[in-house]
């Protein structure tokens, strides 16, 4: 299988993806590391969308400027992937969505962003605070040909943050089965249930089939 370039410059999210993507053997490089400096727009209203438009305009910048952080190689030694992610909260009639990065604005810090959604959610019971992290991961293979997978985790919305181990919307998503927090949880029991890690077990699977 070729390398991989994965669209995100996040450093938490790079762990999670080295971590769960471990047993394919394969260099596994963040945009940063591939010397990578585009900008992509996510103008999509699906989180497939997205993923699709990131990881395309990567790969489309890739063929027209090389891959200056790897000497040696081309677009062509890259799968590139991409995901976008977010958190649903059904009593905020979805929100934040697929805005979920941006959402309250790229600068403000997600300690303010969970303690707005939790203020916003204020007297409302714990069986009316469902929500879900969602996360779709899209693949753009050197031929052109793309693949999609999308995958969810169920929880609901806390009255506090809690847990150091998780980052973004984690502190204040909670599971039904333990009522922890997705940032109390150790890396390998996050990675294990998580709307990220099912989602890239969904497109390492789809990825193995190509080979085959």
């Amino acid at each position: 299988m070729k390398d991989i370039i994965f669209a995100t410059g996040n450093a938490g999210k790079m762990k999670e993806i080295r971590e769960i993507l471990a047993d394919l053997g394969v260099e596994i490089l963040s945009m940063k590391e591939a010397g990578i400096e585009a900008e992509v727009e996510e103008n999509g209203v699906t989180f497939e969308e997205n993923a699709l438009i990131k990881a395309a305009g990567i790969a489309a910048w890739c063929r027209e400027n090389g891959v200056p952080g790897c000497s040696g190689k081309t677009a062509d030694d890259f799968i590139v992937l991409a995901d976008d992610s977010g958190l649903e909260v059904d009593y905020l009639n979805g929100e934040p969505g697929v805005y979920s990065a941006r959402y309250m604005g790229h600068d403000t810090s997600y300690r303010e962003k969970n303690a707005n959604i939790i203020a916003r959610l204020e007297g409302v019971p714990k069986q009316e605070r469902t929500a879900r992290f969602v996360c779709a991961i899209a693949a753009v293979f050197p031929d052109g040909a793309h693949e999609a997978a999308r995958a969810a985790v169920e929880g609901y919305i806390g009255w506090k943050e809690s847990g150091e181990n998780g980052f973004g919307y984690d502190p204040i998503f909670y599971l039904y089965e333990n009522d922890l927090s997705t940032a109390q949880l150790s890396p390998e029991e996050k990675n294990a249930i998580s709307h990220r890690g099912k989602a890239l077990r969904l497109m390492k699977k789809k990825m193995q089939e190509r080979e085959e």
